[in-house]
């Protein structure tokens, strides 16, 4: 477990997004019965979710037309039940931290895994899951 003076700025830094911090097994679960498209981002004290996934999905959110009804994420190394049970719904999906799945009325329905964020720049992210948006949240 990472210590929270570590991770919480981190925490912090979706949720002044306006994404929801879930911490457990329930909440995941409440999550994925909500209609409609739901973006969720296991984040991770890794350097690509700080230098790309992140702020990608941030300026995805503020720049996209269309956007995900939910958004929400898990802490890997930190939320332990919330991540385990996030992961049940991206299966067949191997767990993958930092990772950025999107649903619909709880089915997943498109999946970035970290192979595909690292390498990659904020902007790429952005911009990819803002055409996703446009695809898949309309």
């Amino acid at each position: 477990m990472y210590p929270k003076e570590l991770t919480d700025p981190m925490k912090a830094d979706l949720m002044s997004a306006g994404f929801e911090d879930i911490t457990t097994a329930d909440q995941v679960d409440a999550l994925m019965k909500r209609q409609g498209t739901t973006l969720l981002v296991i984040n991770s004290v890794c350097g690509c979710a700080a230098g790309s996934a992140r702020p990608g999905v941030k300026v995805a959110v503020k720049m996209a037309d269309t956007k995900p009804d939910h958004l929400a994420t898990v802490f890997a190394g930190v939320d332990k039940e919330a991540v385990a049970q996030a992961r049940e719904y991206t299966a067949p999906y191997p767990p993958s931290s930092p990772s950025i799945a999107l649903f619909k009325d709880g089915d997943l329905i498109h999946f970035i895994e970290r192979h595909h964020i690292e390498g990659r720049s904020a902007e790429m992210i952005a911009n990819h899951l803002a055409q996703t948006f446009e695809e898949l949240c309309a």
